[in-house]
């Protein structure tokens, strides 16, 4: 009974970070208007896969580690914040792309395996949702668990993840959002490619403003 309130208490309070605004919306939000929607699904369980990988990573004791090497911190918002940088840019160079175009170049996840994996990288390239992941898990965890409860809390995760941006994904792709993304690509693309930039070189200041002494 304790480790259920345990875990009740774990996904209440990871499900309040899943769901706020950052990347990867930002993402699977592109990839369902832009795409179609197995595509969409395929982003939005790269986001879970990321996320359940977060999860089992602080299970292991990552805050831990960062707090006792801050410098692996830093250095991971900074290449974190390059790879969002660097996403933010492709979207915005394909603003004035038509869409054929755009997937047959591959930079659109024109394949459900390439969705996935743009989906998993670009959960994977944001640090604040591993300190988001330890955090919570430092404050929750007990001393102990049975790896019972271990399995489940990281199956936990991936419904969690998996589930809200499944839900984007459906949004999203349905006809109505893809009209209107289709009547002003190159101005949806470019808000999206800037919003992406930026976040990573939030990502990138916060790193080199932190270093500094």
């Amino acid at each position: 009974m304790q480790e259920l309130a345990t875990l009740a208490s774990i996904v209440a309070a990871l499900s309040v970070g899943v769901i706020s605004p950052g990347p990867s919306f930002v993402m699977v939000a592109r990839v369902a208007v832009a795409s179609s929607r197995i595509r969409a699904l395929a982003t939005a369980l790269g986001m879970g896969v990321g996320g359940t990988i977060f999860g089992a990573a602080a299970l292991l004791g990552l805050q831990s580690v960062l707090l006792a090497v801050p410098a692996l911190y830093a250095a991971l918002r900074v290449v974190g914040g390059l790879y969002l940088c660097y996403l933010g840019f492709l979207i915005f160079r394909s603003a004035r792309q038509p869409l054929a175009a755009v997937a047959d170049s591959g930079k659109g996840s024109s394949r459900p395996l390439t969705a996935f994996w743009l989906g998993l990288t670009t959960q994977l390239s944001n640090p604040k949702a591993a300190i988001v992941y330890a955090s919570v898990f430092a404050a929750f965890l007990p001393a102990s668990f049975t790896l019972g409860f271990a399995a489940a809390l990281l199956a936990a995760v991936l419904f969690v993840e998996t589930g809200w941006y499944v839900l984007v994904a459906l949004l999203f792709s349905s006809s109505g959002p893809q009209r209107a993304y289709l009547s002003c690509k190159s101005w949806v693309d470019r808000a999206a490619g800037a919003v992406m930039f930026a976040l990573g070189l939030k990502l990138i200041t916060s790193a080199t403003s932190a270093a500094k002494p």
